[in-house]
């Protein structure tokens, strides 16, 4: 994985003092960027604390509407010190986007990325649109309720069960995204199709309009899941990406309900035949189906796009 270069719809810059006044002199408003914030992997939380303090001071925390929370430490041995950004909310009254663990694979491997319960992040900052998290080793959702979510990422190795259950049990009526990376059972990946009953059903997220279920070890029982799943006719794009997706998946789909209503689907890293590929653009004419990324078994073995 590479650093992200726009987050929610905003150009990411990495805070340093003098960036403030190069965007200052070009004329560039403080709030039109995402600041993202990294502390070395060797800092301690206080380095953490005065790094987030000093950006907080020279940008203005009243302007910043999208943070990107990169290193934090030993990220693979501590989870984030969101106590830290909650003690901050006063200080960022608009913040309206949020990345935790914006991480490469030379930072800290994806599924040894620490977490830890995010329900008191989500309570503190009710103004908040969008929060992406990467890696899910230690990571909790208690039930919350948040009227103004509207994206939920959480991109993983392998995804706990627990915190599917945590956002079936959330009450998000403006959620109109949720991305899980699912993973695999290798790296605590443990969501079964039944975890995600609550989410197909279509009930409790009443505004959803695009589900992505990727990076997926069960891809074929997702899918398969997703062929009579209420949910499916109010979405306008499905991803089922970067996972282990077959001919038995892609077959599901095919004979299940109607999916030429999408404006998106998105199988890019599979394992579907060329013949089934074929069937699945010739089926789906005005949908704009991806279908890059075709991969072959490893001596039997088919792998997800990422796992550690």
């Amino acid at each position: 994985m590479r650093h992200i270069t726009t987050f929610a719809g905003l150009p990411v810059i990495e805070f340093e003092p003098g960036i403030v006044d190069k965007l200052d002199v070009e004329g560039t408003p403080r709030s039109a960027v995402a600041w993202r914030i990294s502390a070395d992997y060797e800092d301690t939380e206080e380095a953490f604390r005065v790094l987030l303090d000093r950006c907080l001071d020279v940008v203005g925390g009243e302007s910043v509407q999208a943070l990107v929370i990169g290193e934090w430490g030993e990220a693979y041995d501590t989870p984030p010190p969101l106590h830290l950004l909650v003690a901050a909310r006063a200080r960022l009254p608009h913040l309206r986007a949020l990345f935790l663990g914006e991480m490469t694979g030379e930072e800290c491997e994806i599924s040894w990325i620490n977490h830890t319960d995010v329900a008191p992040l989500l309570a503190a900052f009710p103004g908040l649109e969008i929060l992406r998290i990467r890696g899910a080793e230690g990571l909790q959702l208690s039930p919350v309720r948040h009227m103004r979510l509207r994206e939920l990422a959480v991109e993983s190795g392998g995804l706990p069960a627990g915190v599917v259950r945590g956002i079936t049990d959330s009450h998000l009526p403006a959620l109109t995204d949720l991305e899980l990376w699912l993973g695999v059972s290798q790296y605590g990946g443990d969501v079964t199709v039944e975890d995600l009953a609550p989410v197909f059903s279509g009930t409790g997220l009443p505004q959803l309009r695009r589900l992505a279920l990727r990076n997926a070890e069960i891809a074929d029982q997702v899918a398969a899941a997703l062929a009579g799943a209420p949910v499916v006719p109010r979405l306008e794009a499905l991803d089922l990406s970067l996972g282990i997706l077959s001919d038995r998946g892609a077959e599901a789909l095919l004979l299940g309900q109607p999916l030429t209503h999408l404006r998106r689907l998105d199988l890019s890293h599979h394992f579907i035949s060329a013949e089934l590929a074929d069937r699945l653009r010739a089926e789906l004419p005005g949908v704009d189906v991806d279908l890059s990324d075709q991969q072959e078994e490893d001596d039997g073995e088919r792998y997800t796009a990422v796992s550690e």
